[in-house]
C-alpha cells in the first residue's frame, strides 16, 4: 500500500486529530509504515522534537500512534497565538516572526514551498501519509492562503474525507454545506464523509446518510461512536473548559479524593500538562477562572502561557492573584509551570512578548526572569532535588524567559548539575513541561500535597503509567476505526487517489 489521505473537518474540534491518530495506529498494526502530517496548525499546545524544534501536540500524539518520535516534518508550520490578532510563526520547528492575518499572506509562497517539500519527502519515505486539515475547508474567506485543507489537497492531488461532530448537532447540514461552498476543483477532491461522536441507534441515522449521499454523490464511510475514555493529548487549549473535569478520574485507592484546580489563563499554553495528574485514581482536576474555586483545592496549578505579562495582569484583574498570595501565606500548595512559574517570581523583564519592560510578578518565589528573543527549545532530563531526590526525570522546555536570579532552593537538577525550578515553602515552580509524566515524581508530589492538605485517607496508585494510558487510548482509537470505518474503502482512496467523476453541487458558488 502506498499513498496519502487528508482528513478535513466541518469545524475545529470535529475529530480530525483523533481520526488521523486512529487511522495511523490502525495502519501500523497492519504492518504499514505511516507518518502523520499537518501542514499548518494553530495551537499553543506544542512539544519539542528530537530534531530540536517544536510542533503541535496533536502531531506528537499522532507520531506516537505511528510508533515514531515527533519530528518537525510532521507539522512544518505552526502558529502560536499571543493575542486575538497576532501569532508567532514557527517554521520547521523554529520561531521566525510575529504575524497578523493580513501580513501572513506575504509569507504564503515560502510556506507553500516548505509544506510541499516536507510532504513530498514523507511520501517518499513512508508507505502512507495521513494528513490532517486545519479548522474547516469551508472557511472560503481564507482559501487564497490555505495550506492545510484544499490548498494542500490540490497541490498534492490527495483525496479528502470530511469528518463532522454529530454531538454538536446539525452534522448533515455541516457536511453538505462544507462541500457546497467549495470551488468545483476543490469539490472534486472530497471523496466521502465520517460522522464522529454518535450516540444512539445507527438505524435512525441511516436515512439521513442516504439522503446526504443522494444530494452530494459521496458516501459516508463510517459512523464513529462517542467514546468517553478518549481525552488525553487534547488538540488545543479550547478543550480546557472552565469547571469541566479533566479526563475520567478513577475512584481513589484510599478513601479520600485529592482536588486540583488548574487556572484557565486566557492565553494558556501546554494545557495538557495537568492531564498527567488526571490519570491518577482519586485525583480530580478542574479548570477554574474564579478565585473562589481555589479555596477548596488541595493543589493549584498555574500553567504555561503564550502571553505571560498579559495573563499576569488578568490574574490581578480577576482577583486570582490575591487568592494565590493568600494561599501561599497559608502554606497551601501551588505549582507553576513555565509561564506560570515566571509569574510566581519577583520580576519579569519582558521586551519580547509584550514589550512591557520590567513588571512585578506575584512575589511568591525569589526569582527574576528576563525574556530574550531566542526561544529555549530543549528536551531535558535530570534528577529530583526538593522532591524525589535523585530519581530520574524528563521533560521539555519551550520559553523565551530566562532565570536571571533565584534565591530559592531548586525543585530538580539537570544531569549536569544545573539547578532547575524553585521551591519556597509549598510553592513550587519549573520551566519543564511534561515533568508530571515522570510517574515516580508525580506520585511523590501528590503524596506531599496530600500531607500538607491533611488528606490522610488519600493514597497514590503504585502502578499508574501515563505512557501506558496514552498507548491504551491510541489502541482504542484504532479499534474504533477498525470496527466502525469502511477500512477497505479508505484503503482504496489512499492507494487510488481522488475518486473520478464526483458531481459538483451548487456550482454557481464556485
Amino acid at each position: 500500500m502506498r499513498g496519502a489521505l487528508l482528513v478535513a473537518g466541518t469545524t475545529s474540534d470535529a475529530g480530525k486529530s483523533v481520526l488521523v491518530a486512529g487511522l495511523c495506529r490502525s495502519l501500523v498494526r497492519r504492518g504499514v509504515s505511516v507518518a502523520p502530517f499537518k501542514a499548518q496548525n494553530m495551537s499553543n499546545n506544542s512539544v519539542v522534537t528530537l530534531d530540536g524544534g517544536e510542533i503541535g501536540r496533536a502531531q506528537a500524539m499522532q507520531a506516537h500512534a505511528c510508533g515514531l518520535e515527533p519530528s518537525v516534518r510532521f507539522n512544518p508550520v505552526l502558529l502560536k497565538p499571543g493575542s486575538d490578532r497576532r501569532s508567532q510563526l514557527v517554521v520547521r520547528g523554529r520561531a521566525t516572526v510575529d504575524v497578523g492575518a493580513r501580513d501572513y499572506v506575504t509569507h504564503r509562497r515560502r510556506l507553500r514551498e516548505v509544506v510541499a517539500e516536507d510532504l513530498a519527502a514523507l511520501r517518499a519515505e513512508f508507505d502512507v501519509v495521513i494528513c490532517e486539515g486545519a479548522g474547516s475547508p469551508a472557511e472560503i474567506n481564507l482559501r487564497a492562503t490555505d495550506l492545510a485543507n484544499m490548498g494542500l489537497a490540490r497541490m498534492s492531488d490527495v483525496p479528502v474525507l470530511v469528518v463532522g461532530d454529530i454531538d454538536r448537532g446539525g452534522v448533515l447540514a455541516h457536511l453538505f454545506g462544507t462541500v457546497a461552498v467549495l470551488e468545483p476543483e476543490d469539490q472534486a477532491l472530497i471523496a466521502g464523509f465520517v460522522v464522529n461522536k454518535f450516540r444512539g441507534d445507527p438505524v435512525l441515522l441511516a436515512p439521513g446518510l442516504d439522503r446526504l449521499r443522494a444530494l452530494t454523490g459521496r458516501p459516508t464511510l463510517g459512523v464513529i461512536p462517542f467514546a468517553e475514555n478518549l481525552w488525553l493529548d487534547a488538540e488545543d487549549s479550547l478543550s480546557a473548559v472552565v469547571d469541566a473535569p479533566v479526563g475520567r478520574p478513577a475512584p481513589p485507592v484510599g478513601d479520600r479524593w485529592l482536588r486540583v484546580a488548574s487556572i484557565r489563563l486566557p492565553r494558556v499554553s501546554n494545557a495538557t500538562d495537568v492531564e498527567a495528574l488526571a490519570c491518577e485514581p482519586g485525583v480530580s482536576v478542574r479548570w477554574v477562572s474564579d478565585p473562589e474555586r481555589l479555596l477548596d483545592a488541595d493543589l493549584v496549578v498555574l500553567p504555561g502561557s503564550k502571553a505571560t505579562v498579559s495573563d499576569l495582569q488578568w490574574l490581578r484583574r480577576t482577583g486570582i492573584a490575591q487568592a494565590l498570595v493568600e494561599r501561599a501565606d497559608e502554606g497551601r500548595p501551588i505549582l507553576g509551570v513555565c509561564g506560570g512559574y515566571q509569574m510566581l517570581g519577583a520580576t519579569i523583564d519582558d521586551g519580547v512578548e509584550s514589550g512591557a519592560g520590567i513588571v512585578a510578578g506575584l512575589g511568591l518565589l525569589d526569582l527574576d526572569i528576563s525574556f530574550e528573543a531566542d526561544k529555549v527549545l530543549a528536551r531535558s532530563s535530570g534528577v529530583g532535588d526538593a522532591i524525589g531526590a535523585g530519581i530520574p526525570l524528563s521533560g521539555y522546555e519551550i520559553h523565551h524567559g530566562r532565570v536571571r536570579r533565584s534565591g530559592d532552593a531548586p525543585l530538580l537538577r539537570h544531569h549536569d548539575g544545573r539547578a532547575e525550578g524553585s521551591v519556597r515553602g509549598a510553592v513550587w515552580g519549573t520551566h519543564w513541561h511534561g515533568l508530571l509524566e515522570s510517574d515516580e515524581f508525580r506520585r511523590l508530589l501528590l503524596t506531599e500535597v496530600a500531607r500538607i492538605a491533611g488528606r490522610d485517607g488519600f493514597a497514590v496508585a503504585p502502578d499508574t503509567s501515563v505512557a501506558a494510558v496514552r498507548l491504551a487510548q491510541l489502541d482504542l482509537l484504532a479499534d474504533l476505526v477498525d470496527e466502525h470505518l469502511d477500512t477497505a474503502a479508505v484503503d482504496a482512496l489512499i492507494t487510488g487517489g481522488p475518486t473520478p467523476g464526483l458531481p459538483v453541487i451548487n456550482s454557481a458558488l464556485g
